[in-house]
Order: structure tokens, then sequence, then C-alpha cells
């Protein structure tokens, strides 16, 4: 195989290799952003729709039907929310089943659907009652409805969001194990691409370089060693061994003709020696233009022809090796300049992976902060039960004391009454006196004042008797009426106590799915790092065989620099006529 054809084959290899290169990472930055953009597109923001839906139908409808029924907010304005909700659950539905899904999240999607329209149905219901103002079927329905329709769809909207994780999750593993094949790909690319440059700078070095220097040094040698000097690499089949050859051949006819005629040519030597000293002198000095065209003696012509001739094979070879250098160093530019632009294509996708990673961190942060919030709002609820708890045990201590008091009442009562007969006895008993005294006449007379004055003041017990009556039988109805408000009131706070119970159920569920979902995100954003770390070692790789092309065309250019040193006169491939070096005193 001739050096063109060993040039031309290591530019080939290097081609196909540079094209592998380029078409391996290609293919890594193509399946990292299919696969953020599933990630992303199909599986994170789908999330929010359906935690839209779910926190729509257990918080903000349920929210309204308790706050209207409880009296905080009007019918109207309770229907209007419900209504807005149930648009933004409408909504944020058409989205997520827009996006793509597997065949397991469809069959799961189509059962959430179902129950949805379930869900629709209790809260056209619900709008219903609203708009008709009925309180008492309003709170029928928040009673034995309202949760028997909300809760399957939170339970069905939870499912899809775990699906969702799950397939998020395969995704993002399918993608960092085509992450680490196309790693591995570009390291073995990488590895072959240095090898083929290393032998063609092995065969551009050792094949071409030094065989030429040693040649020089040969030919630059002869007129020292008599034409005794070995001349090397003979048995190469490329144009070194055509210039060895040429040269072994040029030293043959030289020895051969000073044995043949070494007496009758001596002049003819010293001048054929001179007009070559001429021409190899201009050769070492790298002045390969320097033919000789003066016409020798017969004897001499093969000397000049072979001399010509490997002067010409030297020409072409140094033009041929001055080329492959040039196109080399035009490869090796173009293979720095493509990984410089691949650098930088990775640089880009780092960066976007970064982005998402910030994107999904703040998401968690966001998720944490709602799950704080569903904790604190528990907490706020194990307050109220407890308040409610105590302000029920102190309406049984009312109803209790409220009791006691009935009860005293009624001893009073009874106390009033034996006042009122003893003031009934004492009256007719002064009566009797006032009798006795009349009889009595004179004598008796301050015994009938005194009598009437007894009779007056039991009069009067028996007035006060009954006026306390009447104000004890007052204070007893009285006492029965606070009696039935604080029972109401008991009932009342039971009802609210048992409204907030569900309310803590509801909120428990919401943080402990919030907390599943920060978990997941979590989870999501560790692998998502992982791929930034995968694509920045990418770019390190790409930078570094940058630097290795950067490197093979200086080395390159040194030697198309000390190809340059010789002056051939002409283009690649043709022999130019050059310098003539004149043969004076030749005879003809």
């Amino acid at each position: 195989m001739t050096l063109k054809q060993k040039l031309l084959a290591a530019l080939t290899m290097l081609g196909i290799v540079l094209g592998a290169l380029i078409a391996g990472f290609s293919w890594s930055a193509t399946a990292s952003r299919a696969a953020l953009h599933t990630v992303l597109a199909d599986r994170v923001i789908p999330l929010k729709d359906l935690k839209l839906v779910a926190d729509n139908y257990a918080v903000r409808i349920t929210d309204a039907a308790h706050k209207a029924r409880n009296g905080n907010i009007s019918f109207a304005r309770a229907a209007a929310d419900i209504g807005k909700g149930k648009a933004d659950v409408d909504a944020a539905w058409k989205r997520y089943a827009a996006t793509d899904a597997t065949a397991e999240e469809e069959a799961l999607a189509s059962e959430a659907e179902g129950v949805i329209a379930r869900a629709d149905g209790g809260v056209v219901r619900l709008e219903g009652i609203l708009r008709a103002g009925d309180r008492a079927a309003l709170d029928r329905f928040v009673t034995n409805e309202l949760y028997a329709d909300v809760d399957p769809v939170s339970e069905k909207v939870g499912k899809l969001v775990d699906m969702q994780i799950s397939v998020a999750g395969d995704v993002t593993t399918r993608a960092l194990g085509l992450a680490n094949v196309a790693t591995t790909v570009v390291i073995l690319l990488g590895l072959v691409a240095l090898a083929v440059l290393g032998g063609a700078f092995y065969i551009v070095s050792r094949k071409v370089v030094a065989p030429i220097k040693g040649l020089a040094e040969v030919i630059h040698g002869l007129a020292r060693q008599n034409g005794t000097a070995k001349v090397p690499h003979l048995d190469q089949h490329d144009e070194i061994g055509d210039i060895a050859r040429s040269v072994d051949a040029f030293l043959e006819a030289v020895i051969a003709k000073e044995r043949d005629a070494a007496a009758a040519a001596a002049e003819t030597q010293r001048i054929v020696t001179t007009a070559l000293e001429q021409g190899l002198s201009a050769l070492a000095d790298g002045d390969l233009t320097g033919e000789i065209h003066a016409e020798f003696p017969e004897s001499y012509a093969a000397l000049k022809a072979n001399f010509n001739s490997a002067l010409a094979a030297l020409r072409v070879l140094i033009a041929t090796v001055s080329e492959g250098a040039t196109a080399i160093q035009t490869g090796s530019r173009e293979i720095a300049q493509a990984s410089e632009d691949l650098a930088r294509r990775t640089e880009g996708n780092a960066a976007s992976i970064e982005e998402t990673s910030a994107a999904l961190a703040q998401m968690d942060e966001r998720l944490r902060g709602t799950a704080e919030a569903a904790n604190q709002t528990v907490r706020s609820a194990d307050d109220a039960i407890r308040v409610v708890g105590d302000g029920r045990a102190l309406a049984e201590q009312a109803v209790t004391a409220m009791g006691r008091v009935s009860e005293s009442a009624r001893g009073i009562d009874d106390v009033i009454e034996g006042l009122d007969k003893i003031a009934f006895q004492t009256r007719v008993l002064a009566m009797n006196a006032a009798v006795e005294a009349g009889r009595a006449g004179e004598a008796g007379r301050g015994f009938a004042v005194v009598a009437d004055l007894v009779s007056a003041l039991a009069m009067r017990a028996e007035e006060e008797a009954k006026r306390a009556r009447e104000q004890l039988t007052l204070t007893q109805d009285e006492v029965g009426t606070a009696v039935g408000a604080v029972q109401r009131m008991d009932s009342a706070l039971e009802a609210i106590s048992g409204g907030v119970g569900a309310v803590h159920r509801l909120l428990d569920a919401m943080a402990a799915d919030n907390q599943a979902q920060s978990t997941a995100i979590t989870q999501i954003v560790t692998a998502v790092n992982e791929m930034d770390q995968s694509t920045q070692q990418n770019a390190a790789m790409v930078e570094e065989t940058s630097a290795a092309s950067r490197n093979l065309a200086e080395e390159v250019g040194n030697l198309a620099d000390q190809a340059g040193r010789f002056r051939t006169g002409g283009a690649a491939g043709t022999a130019r006529r050059g310098r003539v070096v004149e043969l004076r005193g030749v005879a003809a």
C-alpha cells in the first residue's frame, strides 16, 4: 500500500469515526430531550391538573357547602363558588385527558371519569338546593350525600397521581439507561478516534519523515563513503521504497561506471561528480528542483536519468506528504470545531436539565408548604374539637346547675306555702283573739288592738308569700327556658364537633397525599440531577476530544512546516523543470 493510500485510509477512518461520534451525541441529545419532554409535559404538568381536580372537589365545593350550611356565606355566593369550582375541574380534566397515557392509565382515567360524572350529578343537585334556598335540604345533602360523592373522586385521582409518578420514574430510568449507553459509545468512539489519529501520526512520522530523513543523510554521505553506503528501505512497496530503489540503482550505476571506466574517464568523473555534488548539495539544502539537464556521456546517461527520477519521485513524495498533512490538519480542525459545537449543545442541554431540576425543586417546596399548612389546619381542627368539647361540658354543667336551681325553687315554694298557711292560721287566731277581746269588754280592748295588728301583719305575710310564689313561678319558667336553650346549644356543639371531625379526617388525608407527592417529586429531582451530571460529564469528554484534535492539528502543522522546507517548484504529483546543472567541459 502506498503512502497516499495509507493517508487516504486514515482520513477515511477519521471521517467515519467523526460521523459516528456526531451521530452518537445527536442520538443522546435527542433521547434526553424526548425523555425530559415526556416527564415534564405528560407526567409532571398533569400532576398539577389532577391536584386541581381533587382540591376543587375536596376543598372548594365542600367548603362552599359547609359555609352556606353554617351561614358564613350566602346561598348565591356558595352556588357561584361551586359553579366556578366545577368549571375549573372540567378544564383541568380536559388538559389532563389531552396528554399521552399508558393503557393502564387510560383504564383508570375512564373509571375516574365515571366517578367524576357521579360527583357532578351530586354537585348539580347541590346547586339546585342552593338556588332554591332550602336550608333543610342542604343540611341533609351535606350530612348524607356530599362526602359519598366527593371521597371516591379523591381516591381515584390519588391513584392517577401515584400512576403518574410511577410512569415518570420508569421514563427517567430508561432515559438514564440510554444516557449511560450513549456515554459508553461516545467513550469508545473517542478512544477509536484517538487510536486512528495516533496511527496517522505514526504513519506520517515513522513511515514518511524518518525514511526521508534517512535517505537524505545517505544521499548527503555518498561522496564521503565512496559509494559504499547502504541504502535503507529497499524492501518497502511505496513511494519511499521507490526513492530508495532509485537511489540504490543510482549508486549501483555510479559504482559500475567507476569500475568500468575509472582510468579513461577520470576527468569526466570529476566533472560528473562536481555536477552531482552540486545537485546533491541542493537536495541536502531542501531544493528538489535541481534536476540535471546537461548532456552527459552515454556512460553517465543512466546516472543522470536515475538522479532525475529519484529527484522527481522525492518531489512527488514531499508534495504528497504536504497534501496529506494539509488534509489531516483540515480534518483535525473540523473535528475540533464539531466537538466545540457539540460541547456548546451539551452545555445547553445541561442548562435545560438544571432549570427543570430547579422548577421541580420549587414544586417540591410548594408541596411541602401545602403539607405543613394542612398539618397546621389539622392542629387547629384538633383545638376546635377540644374547645367544642369543653363548651359541651360547660353546657352540661349549666344544665345540671339549673336543675339544682329548679329543685331549690320547688323547695322554696314548699316553704312559701308553709308560711302562707302559718299566716292564714295567725290571722284566724287574731280574729279569734279579737272576738274574745270583745267579749271581755273594756278589759280586753288593748288585747283587741294587738289582735288587729297581728291580723294585719298576717295579711301582709299572705300577700308577700303570694308575690314570692309568683316570682318563683316566673323564675322556674325562665330556668326551664334556659335549660332548653342550653340543651339546643349542646346539640349544635355536637353537630359542630361532628363537622370538624369530618374536616379533620379530610385534612389528614390531604396531608398524607401531599407528603407522598413531595416524596415522589424529590425522587424525580434526584433522577434529573443524575441526568445533569451525566450531561456535564459528556461535555467534559467532548472538550477533551476537542483539545486532542487541536493538539493533532498543531502536530500536523509542524509536519507541514517540515515538509515545506523542501522546494518542489510545482504542484503535487508533477515533476516540473527546475534548476539546470551545467557540465562544463564534458565531451559530447
